[in-house]
């Protein structure tokens, strides 16, 4: 095969994503569902689902909380009737959590950052592995952390430890999938231009009592190329990861942030 073709996706993947009618999540099932696979989202937003459901005629998807396992057995049955099996899973469902210090930040928040950023990708992982073993198509989970899965994030404890605890899981999974052709790799997203930032650099600012823009400001100083990503960039990654050029890698944490230099 031509080196070339060899950075696009197999045709027809059968692709599943988490919250994907949103972010970083739509624009890894448009990108998908235009390199010519077989997509089905997952979202607990009724509307964004409906609307991305809308505008890309194909695509597939099921309402679904990510942290509710009968939810998650809800969505397989539906993968299992519009796809037929699986190919690709990727694990993106995530919140931002409670910005604050430890001791303010309640067992609730805390519990529900947990459920949504680490307990959803044990739920999908769970269902998707026997299914993804049957696969001939070169199967692959990729999981979402993010940079502060590799770095310390003060104020935003819960968001942190559950994404280096996505790190961990991955690192584990490729390990036990690997004798079954099955790769696993976690893309590490760094500042990501979009609403959801915006409103994690509004709490960051009223937290530390500074305004936004100068709050934002702080948040670009700290990446070397001194720019945002965009959900595009996330998407593209997870495109090659779930191509024939990586058929190799599995069991790595990528980031794609500009080199985040600390947080």
């Amino acid at each position: 095969m031509p080196i070339l073709d060899t950075l696009r996706p197999m045709p027809n993947l059968r692709v599943l994503v988490t919250a994907g009618a949103g972010g970083i999540g739509a624009a890894i099932a448009r990108a998908f569902h235009e390199a010519g696979a077989q997509v089905h989202v997952c979202d607990i937003d009724r509307s964004a689902l409906d609307r991305l459901i809308a505008e890309t005629p194909g695509l597939t998807g099921s309402m679904a909380d990510a942290a509710v396992e009968r939810d998650v057995d809800r969505v397989f049955d539906d993968v299992q009737g519009a796809l037929g099996g699986l190919d690709v899973l990727v694990n993106n469902a995530g919140i931002a959590g409670p910005t604050g210090p430890i001791d303010q930040i309640d067992e609730a928040a805390w519990a529900r950052t947990i459920a949504v950023n680490l307990n959803s990708q044990y739920h999908f992982a769970r269902r998707a592995v026997p299914l993804l073993k049957k696969s001939e198509a070169g199967p692959s989970i990729v999981a979402m952390s993010s940079a502060a899965g590799r770095l310390g994030y003060a104020y935003r404890t819960p968001y942190a430890s559950s994404k280096w605890a996505v790190v961990g899981l991955m690192k584990s999974l490729a390990i036990e999938l690997g004798p079954h052709g099955v790769r696993v790799n976690a893309i590490l997203p760094g500042t990501v231009e979009g609403e959801r930032m915006r409103s994690v650099i509004a709490a960051r600012a009223a937290a530390g009592g500074v305004g936004f823009e100068a709050m934002r400001e702080e948040y670009l100083r700290k990446i070397s190329l001194r720019r945002m990503v965009s959900t595009d960039d996330v998407a593209a990654m997870t495109l090659f990861l779930c191509s024939p050029a990586a058929r190799n890698v599995t069991g790595q944490a990528i980031s794609v942030d500009g080199n985040l230099e600390y947080l």
